[in-house]
Order: C-alpha cells, then structure tokens, then sequence
C-alpha cells in the first residue's frame, strides 16, 4: 500500500488525520486510516504533531506499542476481513467482534494471529502460512 519509504508511510497516517480534523476531504485510504486514529484516542496527540515523532524508533526497550504498526495491522485485518481472505475470516472477525461487542477488540485480538503468522513467515523467509493464521484466529472464537 505504503511501498518501503517509511517516512512516506508516516506521513501519510499524519495527513490523513490533519484533513480529518479540518473536515477536509480524504482518500478512501486516508478515510480508513483517519477512522482506525479516531478509534483509538490514546493516539490522538501522537498523530498531531509528526515533526516530534517522523523519525522516532519503537523498540521493545520503549515500553511503548508502535503506533504505525499497530494501525497498520488494524489496516491489513480489515483488508483481509473486506476481501474474506484467507477464506473464514470475515465470519470469525463478525463472531468475535459480536461475542466481544467492540469490533476494534476483536481485531486487537486478531493481531496476535497475525503477526505470530508474519515473525514465523520472516524467520522462516516463506510467505505467511494462511492455513495456520487461520487456525489461530479459530481458537479465538
């Protein structure tokens, strides 16, 4: 979606809320991004001030969840959920999103899955074993 630049990537999550907020119009890209930060309100003051944070590094030391890995995640589920792939997992994420009452909670969730699924898939250098994330997102409902 973003390419590798990753200052254009951040860039594109601070503009998407900056027009949110001035009511301007958005991409459909930005639209998604602009509602995941509305729905997440501890990242309000991050997403507005990008000077501050453009460069920043998020490592484990930080003690501090990185917040374009985080949305990015929510991005990829909802991708994944709109386009019912891998085959299932719209209905999981609509029975868990249910049993939960908060749809941003089960994709919290849903993340766990999946970026077991993607560190597995990096260390073993082969695509993502759709089978296995599939498996794992099951054991949640």
């Amino acid at each position: 979606m973003f390419g590798s630049d990753r200052q254009q990537m951040r860039r594109t999550f601070f503009e998407a809320w900056r027009k949110a907020r001035e009511g301007l119009p958005l991409e459909p890209v930005e639209a998604q991004i602009a509602e995941l930060i509305r729905e997440h309100p501890e990242y309000h003051d991050f997403f507005s001030d990008p000077e501050i944070v453009l460069e920043r590094e998020f490592t484990p030391e930080d003690g501090q969840t990185n917040p374009f890995l985080h949305l990015g995640m929510h991005l990829g589920i909802r991708e994944q959920v709109a386009t019912n792939r891998p085959a299932g997992i719209a209905d999981i994420h609509r029975r868990l999103s249910q049993r939960l009452g908060d749809h941003v909670e089960a994709e919290h969730r849903m993340m766990e899955c999946l970026g077991r699924a993607m560190w597995e898939a990096q260390r073993a250098g082969q695509p993502p074993d759709e089978q296995a994330y599939l498996e794992c997102l099951k054991r949640l409902v």
